[in-house]
C-alpha cells in the first residue's frame, strides 16, 4: 500500500509541513525558550553526516529530533512546530549520504499514533509528511535498535525501512511514497495486542562498493530482532531477492545495530531481548561481506548485552561497542584496535566533568558512567571524537586515543539545546527560585537561572518522580513535595520517604517520615488494593506554612513537620483539600462523587459540609485522587477566591465556595494557574492550557477569564504535549509550561 505526501507548508523556523495543522500565529506575540536542564532523557540514536563535517542528528524517544551545527555549537530542536504528539517519538533518523541538506525521519511515539515518514530539504527546518500504514514505536521497547531507516549512498532516491510489525519497506522516490518489499521473506508479526511489542527488522545497511553514483547499490543487509533462526538477511541484486546469511549469532539473539567499513567488514551487536531494559546476554560478531566468513569477537561479558557500535572511518579495524544492562559493575564502552581480537574497557579510567549539568552527580561525589547506552557514534572526520548517550545525557570526548596509551579519556555532556525530559509538575513561587519543577526519572529542581542547568537538584531525598509541589501562600519559604521513591543513585541517607519539605523556598530539603495508618484507616486505597498508601500521595500546606495536609484515602494533617499525623475529621474518602492562599485556617474540598462542598476553619482538623450553589454535575469531572493537575485552585492573595476547572466550563467563587459562577471566555480550559497582575489591577493574570475551536494551546486572560489570548503559536506547538502550567507571580506575562518530552518551556511577551 502506498501513501502519498500531503502538500507542504513551509515555515520560517524549525517545524513540520502539514496541511491539517493550525495557523502559525498566536493572538499575542511571545518569545519562547527552554528552561535549561541539559539532556535529561533517553537518546537512542546519534547520526553523523558522512558528507559534511560537524553536522549531526540525534533522535529521542519522546522529545523529537535535534540537529547539531558546528557553526552554532548548539543543538536545535526540529519538531517544535508539530501539533502532532506522535511526531516526537523518533523511530529512526537518516542523514542523506549525498546531499547534506536532506534528512529523513520515521516518527510515531507508539503504535497508537499514525505512522509517518518525514523528509526535509533544509536540514529539518521544515518537513514534508507522508503518512504510512505501518506503525512505529519510538518510545516502545526496542527503540535503541537501528538505524532502521537508510538511504542508498549511490542513489539517494532509494530508501529502506525495517519496520517493527510489517516487514521491509522501500521508497524509490526520495521518501514520497512507500511500499512493502514483497520479495523479503519476513513479512512481520503484525501489530501486537496489549503492551508487548516487536523488535521487527532492526537495521538496514548498504554496501556502497556494490553500485556507482546514480545506480542502486546491489548489496544490502537487514538485521532481524524478532525471534528467528537467522540474525541477518542479504540481497545482492538491489533488493529483488534475499537470502539468510548462514552462521553467525545464535538463534535466540536479536541483531541490534551494525556498521560496515570500507573493506566490506560488517560488525553486528546482538542482545538477548530488545532492550533498553531486560537484556540479559549478548554478543558482537564480525562478517566479511566478500567471503561470508563470520567471527565471534565478543568482549568479556558479565551479564548484559551489547548494542552500540561505531567505526573509525580512517583506521580500518578500530571499532567501539557499548554494553547494555550490565548493571554490575556497570555499563562500559569497549575499544579494539585489532578487529576485535583484543579489547580495552574505557569505564575504569574515564573522567566525567558534569559541571555544566550538575544533576548528573545524583547527589553523589561523581557521576555514573551511564546506562541504556544504545547510541554510540565516532565522528567520521575525527577518530578522536566519540559520542555516547545514556538514559539521562549525551557525552562527548575529544581525546579518545588517550585510551590507546593507557591514559584516561575525558568526557563532558554534549547537550546544549537538548531538553528531552518528561515534566510532571511545576510551580513559580513569589520568592526564592523563580521556578520549582518535578520531573519524571530525575526528581526535580530549583531554577534560579533559566539559562543554566540548575545547581540544586531535589535531594535528601531524591525521588524518581516528583509529582506534587506546593508552597505556603503567605509564607512561601515553606514548600512541600511528594513523589515516588528512587531506588538507584542518590537515594542514600533517607528511609525511603516519598515526602519532603523545605524552609528555604526549595533550595534544600528534609524528608518527612512515613506516616503510619491512622486508627481505623484501611492500609490501601479502596479503588486499588495493591497501591502503596503513601506513594505519590498529594501534599498541601496552609497559608502560614504551619499545617501539612496529606491526601491518602483518609486525609491526614500534621503541625509538627510530619512527626505525627492525625485524620481530618468530616471528609468523605478520597477527598483532596485545597488550602486558602490567605487564611491559614481555611481549607476547601469538593466530593466529586456527591457534589458536596466541605470547608475547614480550624486548619484542616475538622471539615463540615457547607451549602454551595452554581457548581455543575461534578460526577462528570471526577478526577483520580492523586491527580497532578487538580481541577480546584485557590487564588493567591485573595481569601476565599477559588476556581474550578470542569468539563462543563470554568467556574469561579469569591466567597469560599458558597456560590460559583460560570465564566464563559470562549475557551475550554484543562489546566489553570495564576501570574502577576496586569498594570492597574490587583487580581492575578490567569494562564491556561485549553482549546479554542480546533486549536489546543497556551492562553492568557487579564480580565478574570472573560476573554483569552493565545500566547503560543504555530512554531511552538511542542506536539501539544502539555502536562502542567505555572504563571510567574513576579514578572507580568511570563508563563512556564511542562511538556511531555521537551522539558520546560517558558514564554514572555516579545
Amino acid at each position: 500500500m502506498t501513501r502519498r505526501a500531503v502538500a507542504p507548508l513551509a515555515l520560517a523556523m524549525a517545524g513540520l509541513a502539514n496541511e491539517t495543522r493550525a495557523g502559525t500565529g498566536g493572538d499575542a506575540p511571545y518569545r519562547w525558550r527552554n528552561v535549561a536542564v541539559g539532556g535529561g532523557g533517553f537518546i537512542p540514536g546519534i547520526v553523523f553526516s558522512r558528507v559534511e563535517r560537524g553536522l549531526v542528528y540525534a533522535r529521542s524517544d519522546m522529545g523529537g529530533a535535534y540537529r547539531f551545527d558546528a557553526g552554532e555549537a548548539r543543538w536545535s530542536p526540529l519538531m517544535d512546530a508539530s501539533p502532532l504528539s506522535g511526531d516526537f517519538g523518533i523511530e529512526s533518523i537518516a542523514a542523506d549520504p549525498v546531499d547534506a541538506d536532506v534528512v529523513h525521519a520515521a516518527v510515531g511515539v507508539n503504535r497508537g499514533d499514525p505512522g509517518a515518514m518525514l523528509r526535509s530539504n533544509d536540514r529539518g527546518r521544515t518537513w514534508i509528511r507522508t503518512e504510512v500504514p505501518f506503525r512505529m514505536g519510538g518510545n516502545e521497547d526496542g527503540r535503541g535498535l537501528g538505524e532502521r531507516l537508510a538511504v542508498d549512498p549511490n542513489d539517494n532516491r532509494i530508501l529502506y525501512f525495517g519496520s517493527r510489525h510489517d516487514g521491509l519497506q522501500r521508497s524509490r522516490d526520495g521518501g514520497a511514497t512507500w511500499d512493502r518489499v514483497e520479495a523479503f521473506p519476513l513479512k512481520g508479526l503484525g501489530t501486537p495486542v496489549g503492551w508487548t511489542t516487536h523488535g521487527g527488522l532492526s537495521f538496514v545497511v548498504f554496501d556502497p562498493r556494490s553500485g556507482r553514483r546514480g545506480q542502486a547499490s546491489k548489496t544490502l543487509f537487514v538485521g532481524v530482532a524478532d525471534p528467528h533462526e537467522h540474525a541477518l538477511y542479504r540481497s545482492d541484486d538491489a533488493g529483488e531477492s534475499w537470502r539468510p546469511v548462514e552462521g553467525g549469532p545464535r538463534a535466540e539473539l536479536s541483531a541490534a545495530k551494525a556498521e560496515l567499513d570500507d573493506r566490506g567488514v560488517l560488525y553486528v551487536t546482538c542482545t538477548l531481548g530488545v532492550g533498553p531494559n531486560g537484556v540479559t546476554d549478548g554478543a558482537v560478531w564480525r562478517l566479511d561481506a566478500d567471503t561470508g566468513d563470520w567471527r565471534d569477537i565478543t568482549p568479556p561479558r558479565p551479564l548484559g548485552g551489547f548494542m552500540g557500535v561505531a567505526l573509525d572511518r580512517r583506521r580500518p579495524g578500530v571499532i567501539m561497542v557499548s554494553t547494555l544492562n550490565r548493571w554490575r559493575p556497570g555499563d562500559t564502552l569497549w575499544r579494539s584496535l585489532d578487529d576485535g581480537r583484543t579489547w580495552t574497557s574505557l569505564r575504569e579510567a574515564a573522567r566525567h566533568d558534569v559541571s555544566a549539568t550538575p544533576y548528573l552527580n545524583w547527589g553523589n561525589a561523581r557521576p555514573d558512567f551511564g546506562w541504556w547506552i544504545a547510541a554510540l557514534a565516532l565522528d567520521p572526520f575525527d577518530g578522536d571524537r566519540l559520542i555516547y548517550a545514556t538514559g539521562a545525557t549525551v557525552y562527548e570526548t575529544r581525546n579518545l586515543s588517550a585510551a590507546d596509551q593507557g591514559r584516561p579519556t575525558d568526557w563532558k555532556p554534549w547537550v546544549a539545546g537538548i531538553e528531552q525530559t518528561a515534566v510532571i509538575t511545576l510551580i513559580s513561587p513569589p520568592k526564592g527560585p523563580r521556578l520549582l519543577t518535578g520531573f519524571g526519572d530525575i526528581s526535580g529542581f530549583a531554577h534560579e537561572d533559566m539559562d543554566r542547568s540548575p545547581r540544586l537538584q531535589f535531594t535528601t531525598p531524591v525521588f524518581a518522580n516528583t509529582n506534587q509541589i506546593d508552597y505556603a501562600g503567605r509564607a512561601p519559604d515553606i514548600v512541600v513535595r511528594s513523589g515516588t521513591p528512587h531506588e538507584g543513585v542518590g537515594s542514600e541517607g533517607h528511609d525511603g520517604s516519598t515526602l519532603a519539605w523545605s524552609d528555604d523556598a526549595g533550595l534544600s530539603w528534609k524528608p518527612l517520615g512515613r506516616p503510619r495508618p491512622a486508627s481505623g484507616e484501611t492500609a490501601t486505597p479502596p479503588d486499588n488494593p495493591r497501591m502503596d498508601l503513601y506513594r505519590d500521595a498529594p501534599i498541601t500546606v496552609s497559608a502560614d506554612g504551619a499545617t501539612f495536609v496529606l491526601v491518602t484515602p483518609q486525609v491526614i494533617w500534621s503541625r509538627d513537620r510530619g512527626v505525627s499525623w492525625r485524620p481530618c475529621a468530616g471528609l468523605p474518602p478520597l477527598s483532596r483539600p485545597v488550602a486558602d492562599r490567605q487564611d491559614p485556617m481555611l481549607f476547601y474540598a469538593l466530593d466529586f462523587r456527591s457534589g458536596g462542598w466541605f470547608v475547614s476553619v480550624d486548619g484542616g482538623e475538622r471539615f463540615a459540609a457547607v451549602a454551595s450553589r452554581g457548581l455543575p454535575d461534578t460526577t462528570l469531572d471526577r478526577p483520580l485522587w492523586r491527580e497532578i493537575a487538580f481541577p480546584l485552585k485557590a487564588t493567591p492573595g485573595h481569601e476565599g477566591d477559588l476556581w474550578f476547572v470542569s468539563r462543563n466550563g470554568l467556574y469561579n467563587s469569591r466567597d469560599g465556595g458558597r456560590r460559583f459562577a460560570r465564566v464563559d471566555g470562549g475557551l475550554s480550559v484543562e489546566m489553570l494557574d495564576f501570574g502577576k497582575a496586569p498594570a492597574g489591577s490587583t487580581y492575578p493574570t490567569l494562564f491556561a492550557i485549553g482549546t479554542r475551536g480546533d486549536v489546543r494551546g497556551v492562553f492568557r486572560s487579564d480580565d478574570r477569564g472573560r476573554s483569552w489570548v493565545r500566547v503560543n503559536d504555530g512554531r511552538h506547538e511542542y506536539g501539544r504535549r502539555f502536562r502542567a502550567i505555572a504563571g510567574d507571580p513576579r514578572q507580568f506575562g511570563r508563563v512556564y509550561v511542562a511538556t511531555d518530552g521537551r522539558g520546560v518551556v517558558y514564554g514572555e511577551p516579545a
